[in-house]
């Protein structure tokens, strides 16, 4: 249950937005507002003060086209219209189908078939162009796309598209093509690990991992697509992109930083922080990132991690492990190699980057903002 701080009821939210219940009702459906039952009451609904006070914020700035288009940037108001996922009420979607279920059958084929609504029969080995095994993951995806754009790659239809879904899975691995015509999970499986649980735990990390709304990578991915820019070129903007350190670099920040707080010991972990760690408190997931909460259900943390994870969770209640401490998990307890966790990330990501890029192909037009000088 959502802790009652965050909640309040539909009376005190429409009080405090000067609303009425016919206008809350409105903002539910508009996304604006999530809800959650009442644990008294099935006939109610709780609202999530987080969102309350976003409104608040929002009808403090006024409504000119200006304000409007500056609120979107930071985990404002939906820039593009987009039926590839979404999030709602602590839940996350792909094209309706909750991923989280999904993750628990399916593969990362079926979810690149779902997001680019293709069927794709021809899955077989494809060679990729350059493939450095001395680098690590983020050089080799770089290299391997880099290379393709320097071609001349065309953008490509969904043939292509999975071939270099492909291409990202060998790099992962740092095979020169792909080990086999087996399940991308299975292959980094193979090479990355012994243990018997490693090809379902990262069969559902990579389909946890596959999209998540309009984060900075898969905008910026758009973006470039939009600019009619091949696929490898819009691949290569969203790894540079998940590479930054507030987005797929926060996996090994955040092991690093669990590891330095286990070994300092739990005193060490001084109370209260400015920011959350890395791998916690996720803004569109006050009561915890569905992701992480699935990857932890099959692979929990050591005891050590798990002590420092909940000195955290009590200092703030919003502190709640996110995908990134998932993945972080996945790597250390199944002794990973080092960056897995990223790679994980990146080769799932790939399926809904591409899917967006269709999706923004589809439109015809150019991703193009103005700029404000106050």
């Amino acid at each position: 249950m959502i802790p009652k701080t965050k909640l309040e009821s539909a009376s005190e939210a429409c009080d405090r937005l000067n609303i009425s219940a016919q206008t809350l009702y409105a903002y539910v459906s508009r996304g604006l507002l999530r809800t959650s039952r009442h644990p008294d009451d099935s006939r109610k609904r709780l609202y999530f003060s987080i969102d309350v006070e976003q409104l608040i914020r929002r009808q403090r700035r006024g409504r000119s086209r200006q304000e409007i288009a500056r609120s979107t940037v930071d985990f404002g108001e939906p820039v593009l219209k987009s039926g590839i996922s979404n999030i709602n009420n602590g839940e996350f979607f792909y094209r309706g189908i909750n991923a989280v279920e999904l993750s628990r059958k399916a593969t990362l084929e079926e979810t690149f078939e779902l997001l680019c609504n293709t069927s794709i029969n021809d899955k077989g080995r494809q060679r990729s162009h350059y493939v450095s095994a001395h680098r690590n993951a983020l050089a080799r995806f770089v290299d391997a796309l880099a290379n393709q754009v320097a071609q001349g790659a065309s953008f490509g239809n969904r043939r292509s598209a999975y071939h270099l879904l492909k291409l990202m899975a060998c790099n992962a691995v740092k095979q020169d093509e792909s080990v086999s015509d087996q399940p991308i999970h299975q292959q980094l499986a193979n090479a990355w690990s012994s243990d018997s649980r490693a090809p379902d735990l990262i069969r559902r990390a990579l389909v946890l991992s596959a999209d998540h709304e309009l984060n900075a990578s898969t905008y910026a991915a758009r973006v470039t697509a939009s600019a009619g820019a091949s696929l490898p070129g819009c691949l290569l903007t969203g790894i540079s992109t998940l590479s930054g350190s507030y987005h797929g670099g926060l996996t090994d920040l955040c092991i690093a930083w669990m590891l330095d707080a286990t070994q300092k010991g739990l005193d060490s972990v001084t109370l209260p922080f400015e920011k959350p760690p890395p791998g916690f408190g996720h803004r569109l997931y006050p009561n915890g990132d569905p992701r992480a909460i699935e990857i932890l259900k099959h692979c929990p943390p050591p005891k050590s991690w798990q002590r420092v994870a909940q000195k955290i969770e009590h200092s703030a209640k919003q502190n709640l492990p996110t995908l990134d401490f998932g993945l972080a998990t996945l790597e250390h307890q199944l002794e990973l190699p080092k960056g897995a966790g990223f790679s994980i990330f990146a080769v799932g990501r790939t399926v809904g980057w591409l899917a967006h890029c269709f999706e923004q192909r589809q439109t015809g037009s150019l991703i193009r903002p103005r700029a404000s000088v106050d």
